[in-house]
């Protein structure tokens, strides 16, 4: 009895807000826009009675002509409710447990709508929720929603849009606005300010003015994230495919506080407007995800700490270690700093670590060492990045250029181009030196008469 009044009750907007419902024709989406298996799971929960909804950015990016990324689903089926109608499917998450369901190789996550009350929610002592199994009704779960282009719930069945906040006008004015009080909400989550920047940079939207208005004062809480939750949101700016423009966005903001290493050195870069390493590898990374072509996080991040890197390399050739040698010692010291609670992924830092390992073994071009080079898992990748070093002068062009060339040459060329490099451009001029043969000790007259 208690579910059924539930059901019937869920559907009914929460005090103060009002639901806007936008037919096909003010909006023209129908189910042939989204996924199959988006379509298959709203279709099966709403014939087991459940109200089902397509949600946030996915309705947002059909709305502005973009292709979702993925697509997410919201009802009033509890997660077990849900876990009981898919076979495929499981209940994960702690802060707030959401359901993932697969239908052939897609994943659609499926979330209960989150209630208004407190019941289920735990706050900190700044505010910030910890955790999250409220659960309430649709009016209640778009209140909860962050801003009011993700609060948008459509339902592909009838072909209509509900709207509690206004979000189909701020997304056709091309503006990001907080729901509820911009200051407490992000109180509440100090994350909602990297997501911000990230929508209004990738989208190119404007953060409405009382959005933006208590950005910079509550950015100094995002320190107190855990660190990989932090770096998750930076991942997701960087491959939004226009990095540079939500870069751009922290300076629209007024925000200057330190907040990650990753982010400084990205913000740095920004904000000099240098053609170095770090502004060249951002170029390359927004212009591969805007033509749809694979990024390496590993790739990107070893561009990212380059310079710091670099910095500690040369320190130590300086005093004169073998290149090789001088990069291990400066990768061991930037690895201490980076262990330091900076939330990178270990198959990310290993990646990078290849990478960065294989750039002094491009100086050796005698022999059978550049053919062992060639063959190498990473060489790739690290070949890739020796071109971008030398697009930004930290290496040779025309190292980069013997690369180029011997890397497409048949067998017979190769064995010429390694054949004619001269012995003293095969190595840089600190690693060329004579190593002196220790002299032979001689036996004393005294030890020859004995013997």
């Amino acid at each position: 009895m208690l579910k059924k009044l539930w059901r019937k009750m869920a559907g009914k907007p929460a005090a103060g807000s009002v639901k806007h419902t936008t037919p096909y024709t003010g909006h023209g989406l129908s189910a042939d826009d989204i996924s199959f298996a988006a379509e298959k799971t709203v279709s099966r929960l709403q014939q087991a009675g459940y109200e089902a909804y397509i949600v946030g950015g996915a309705v947002r990016d059909l709305l502005i002509g973009a292709d979702p990324k993925d697509f997410d689903v919201a009802t009033n089926a509890t997660p077990e409710e849900i876990r009981a109608l898919f076979r495929r499917s499981r209940i994960i998450g702690r802060r707030f447990r959401i359901v993932h369901v697969q239908i052939g190789p897609e994943t659609i996550e499926v979330t209960t709508f989150r209630g208004s009350g407190s019941g289920g929610t735990v706050q900190n002592e700044q505010g910030r929720i910890m955790k999250d199994n409220s659960y309430g009704t649709l009016a209640e779960d778009a209140g909860r929603r962050d801003f009011t282009c993700n609060a948008l719930y459509f339902d592909p069945v009838k072909r209509e849009i509900h709207d509690f906040h206004n979000g189909v006008e701020d997304v056709r004015q091309r503006r990001i606005v907080m729901i509820g009080n911009p200051a407490e909400r992000y109180r509440e989550d100090p994350v909602r300010i990297l997501r911000a920047v990230r929508l209004a940079g990738k989208l190119g939207f404007t953060v409405e003015e009382h959005t933006a208005a208590p950005a910079a004062q509550y950015a100094g809480r995002l320190k107190e994230e855990p660190p990989a939750r932090l770096f998750d949101e930076i991942t997701k700016l960087l491959f939004s495919g226009h990095a540079r423009r939500c870069l751009d966005q922290f300076r629209a903001l007024g925000i200057d506080t330190r907040i990650h290493p990753l982010l400084d050195s990205l913000q740095q870069a920004a904000a000099g407007g240098r053609s170095g390493i770090v502004a060249e590898s951002l170029k390359n990374t927004d212009e591969r995800v805007r033509a749809g072509k694979s990024v390496s996080a590993g790739f990107v991040l070893a561009a990212l700490m380059w310079d710091k890197l670099d910095t500690l390399w040369q320190k130590h050739r300086q005093h004169g270690l073998k290149p090789a040698h001088a990069l291990i010692q400066a990768m061991s010291e930037l690895d201490g700093t980076m262990e330091k609670g900076w939330g990178v992924p270990q198959k990310f830092t290993a990646t990078m670590r290849e990478i960065w390992i294989l750039q002094p073994q491009f100086d050796n071009r005698r022999g059978m060492r550049p053919h062992r080079l060639l063959a190498q898992p990473r060489f790739r990748a690290a070949y890739d990045f020796l071109v971008l070093r030398a697009q930004t002068g930290s290496a040779e062009q025309e190292l980069a250029d013997w690369w180029t060339t011997f890397q497409h040459a048949p067998p017979e060329e190769r064995e010429k181009m390694t054949a004619s490099v001269p012995a003293a451009a095969d190595a840089p001029a600190d690693s060329r030196r004579k190593r002196r043969r220790k002299p032979r000790k001689r036996k004393s007259a005294d030890a020859d008469a004995v013997g």
